[in-house]
C-alpha cells in the first residue's frame, strides 16, 4: 500500500491575531490537514525574508505567513512592513526556481478559527497540486 505524499509546510503566524486564530480553529475541532509546523512570532513583519528563504532550503514545500488585518497591527504597521516583503520575497523565490505558489500571505483575527482551518486546506491543497520543492534535499523526507 503506497502512501499519499503530504507536503511539509512552515507557518509563521503573529501572536496577536493568527495564531489565536490557530487555538479557535482548534478549540472549535474545525478540521485541518496535519501539514503545516507553526512558528509563532510576535509580529508578520518580524518574519525576516531568510526566515522563508531558509524554510525552502532546509526543505519546505510551502511556507505561509499570517499576521493580523491591515490596520489592526498590535505594533501599529508591522504586516505593512509584511505585506511589501511578500511582494519582494515572491519575486526572490522565483528567481530560485521555486514556484512562487509555494509561498502565501493571509491577514486572520483571532476569532477567525474557520478562516484559519480553510487557509491550512486550500494551501495544502496547492502545494500538493505543484508537487515536492524543487530545492527539497533528498535527504528531507
Amino acid at each position: 500500500m503506497s502512501e499519499e505524499w503530504e507536503p511539509k509546510i512552515i507557518m509563521f503566524c503573529c501572536n496577536w491575531c493568527s495564531y489565536g486564530g490557530s487555538d479557535t480553529a482548534g478549540v472549535a475541532r474545525f478540521q485541518q490537514p496535519p501539514t503545516t509546523r507553526i512558528i509563532r512570532v510576535m509580529c508578520s513583519g518580524r518574519v525576516d525574508p531568510t526566515f522563508v528563504l531558509d524554510a525552502f532550503l532546509e526543505g519546505a514545500d510551502g511556507v505561509l505567513v499570517t499576521g493580523c488585518h491591515i490596520g489592526d497591527c498590535h505594533y501599529i504597521n508591522g504586516n505593512e512592513k509584511t505585506k511589501v516583503r511578500y511582494e519582494f520575497l515572491k519575486r526572490v523565490v522565483e528567481e530560485f526556481g521555486i514556484e512562487p505558489e509555494r509561498l502565501k500571505l493571509e491577514w486572520i483575527s483571532a476569532s477567525e478559527g474557520d478562516k484559519f482551518a480553510s487557509f491550512v486546506k486550500q494551501a495544502t491543497e496547492d502545494i500538493k497540486k505543484l508537487g515536492p520543492s524543487p530545492l527539497k534535499p533528498e535527504v528531507v523526507e
